[in-house]
This record gives C-alpha cells, sequence and structure tokens, in this order.
C-alpha cells in the first residue's frame, strides 16, 4: 500500500526532524554557553595584564627615585665635599629602600601574572 508507506515515512520524518531540531538546539546552547564562558575568560586575562601593568608602574618610580636621590648626591657634593661620607651613606640608604619598593612592586605583577 503506497498510502501506508506515505504515512509510515511521513511519521518516520517528523520523528527524526524533531530529534534532530533538539540535538541541533542543544548544541546551540552548549556552544553559547561555551562561548560566554571564553568570554568571560577573556575578560579575566585582559583585567590580569591591565593589573600586571599598573603594578609595574612602580618599578619606573623607583628608577626615577634613584635617578634623583643619586642627582642630589652629585648636587650635595658639589656644594659640600667635606660631608661627602655622610651623603654618601644617606644616598645608599634611600637607593636600597627606593630599590626594595621597586623590586617589590615587580614581584607583586608576577604574582599577579602567574599565580592566578
Amino acid at each position: 500500500d503506497p498510502t501506508g508507506a506515505l504515512l509510515i515515512s511521513s511519521a518516520l520524518i517528523r520523528c527524526c526532524t524533531r530529534d534532530l531540531i533538539r540535538l541541533v538546539s542543544a548544541s546551540f546552547v552548549a556552544t553559547w554557553e561555551f562561548q560566554t564562558s571564553a568570554v568571560s575568560r577573556d575578560v579575566d586575562t585582559a583585567a590580569m595584564f591591565i593589573g600586571v601593568g599598573a603594578a609595574t608602574v612602580g618599578v619606573g618610580g623607583s628608577g626615577a627615585g634613584i635617578g634623583t636621590v643619586i642627582g642630589s648626591l652629585i648636587i650635595g657634593y658639589a656644594r659640600n665635599l667635606s660631608l661627602k661620607w655622610q651623603l654618601f651613606s644617606y644616598a645608599i640608604l634611600v637607593f636600597a629602600l627606593s630599590e626594595v619598593m621597586g623590586l617589590l612592586c615587580l614581584m607583586v605583577a608576577f604574582l599577579i601574572l602567574f599565580a592566578m
């Protein structure tokens, strides 16, 4: 009977089409969720790099501070040579403190970059 075969095949097509639509819609939802998590991961990575850049700015400030200390030391030598060793000891102390702050900023930048 050709009409019976046609009815069976149309019912079979409807059933398979419904399952196929469910499969496609499920994969679409899964793909959409994956894209959302990828965007979220990209935002987290961008925020991490911004934090690393902000923490690295302190290293530049440390370099500027060291340059200021050495410049002031030279000016102090030029004005009063008899205070050479006293000025030098203060300059070394300030140099060390400024360098420690720069290294601390660099350490925080590396912690943000590699520990998270």
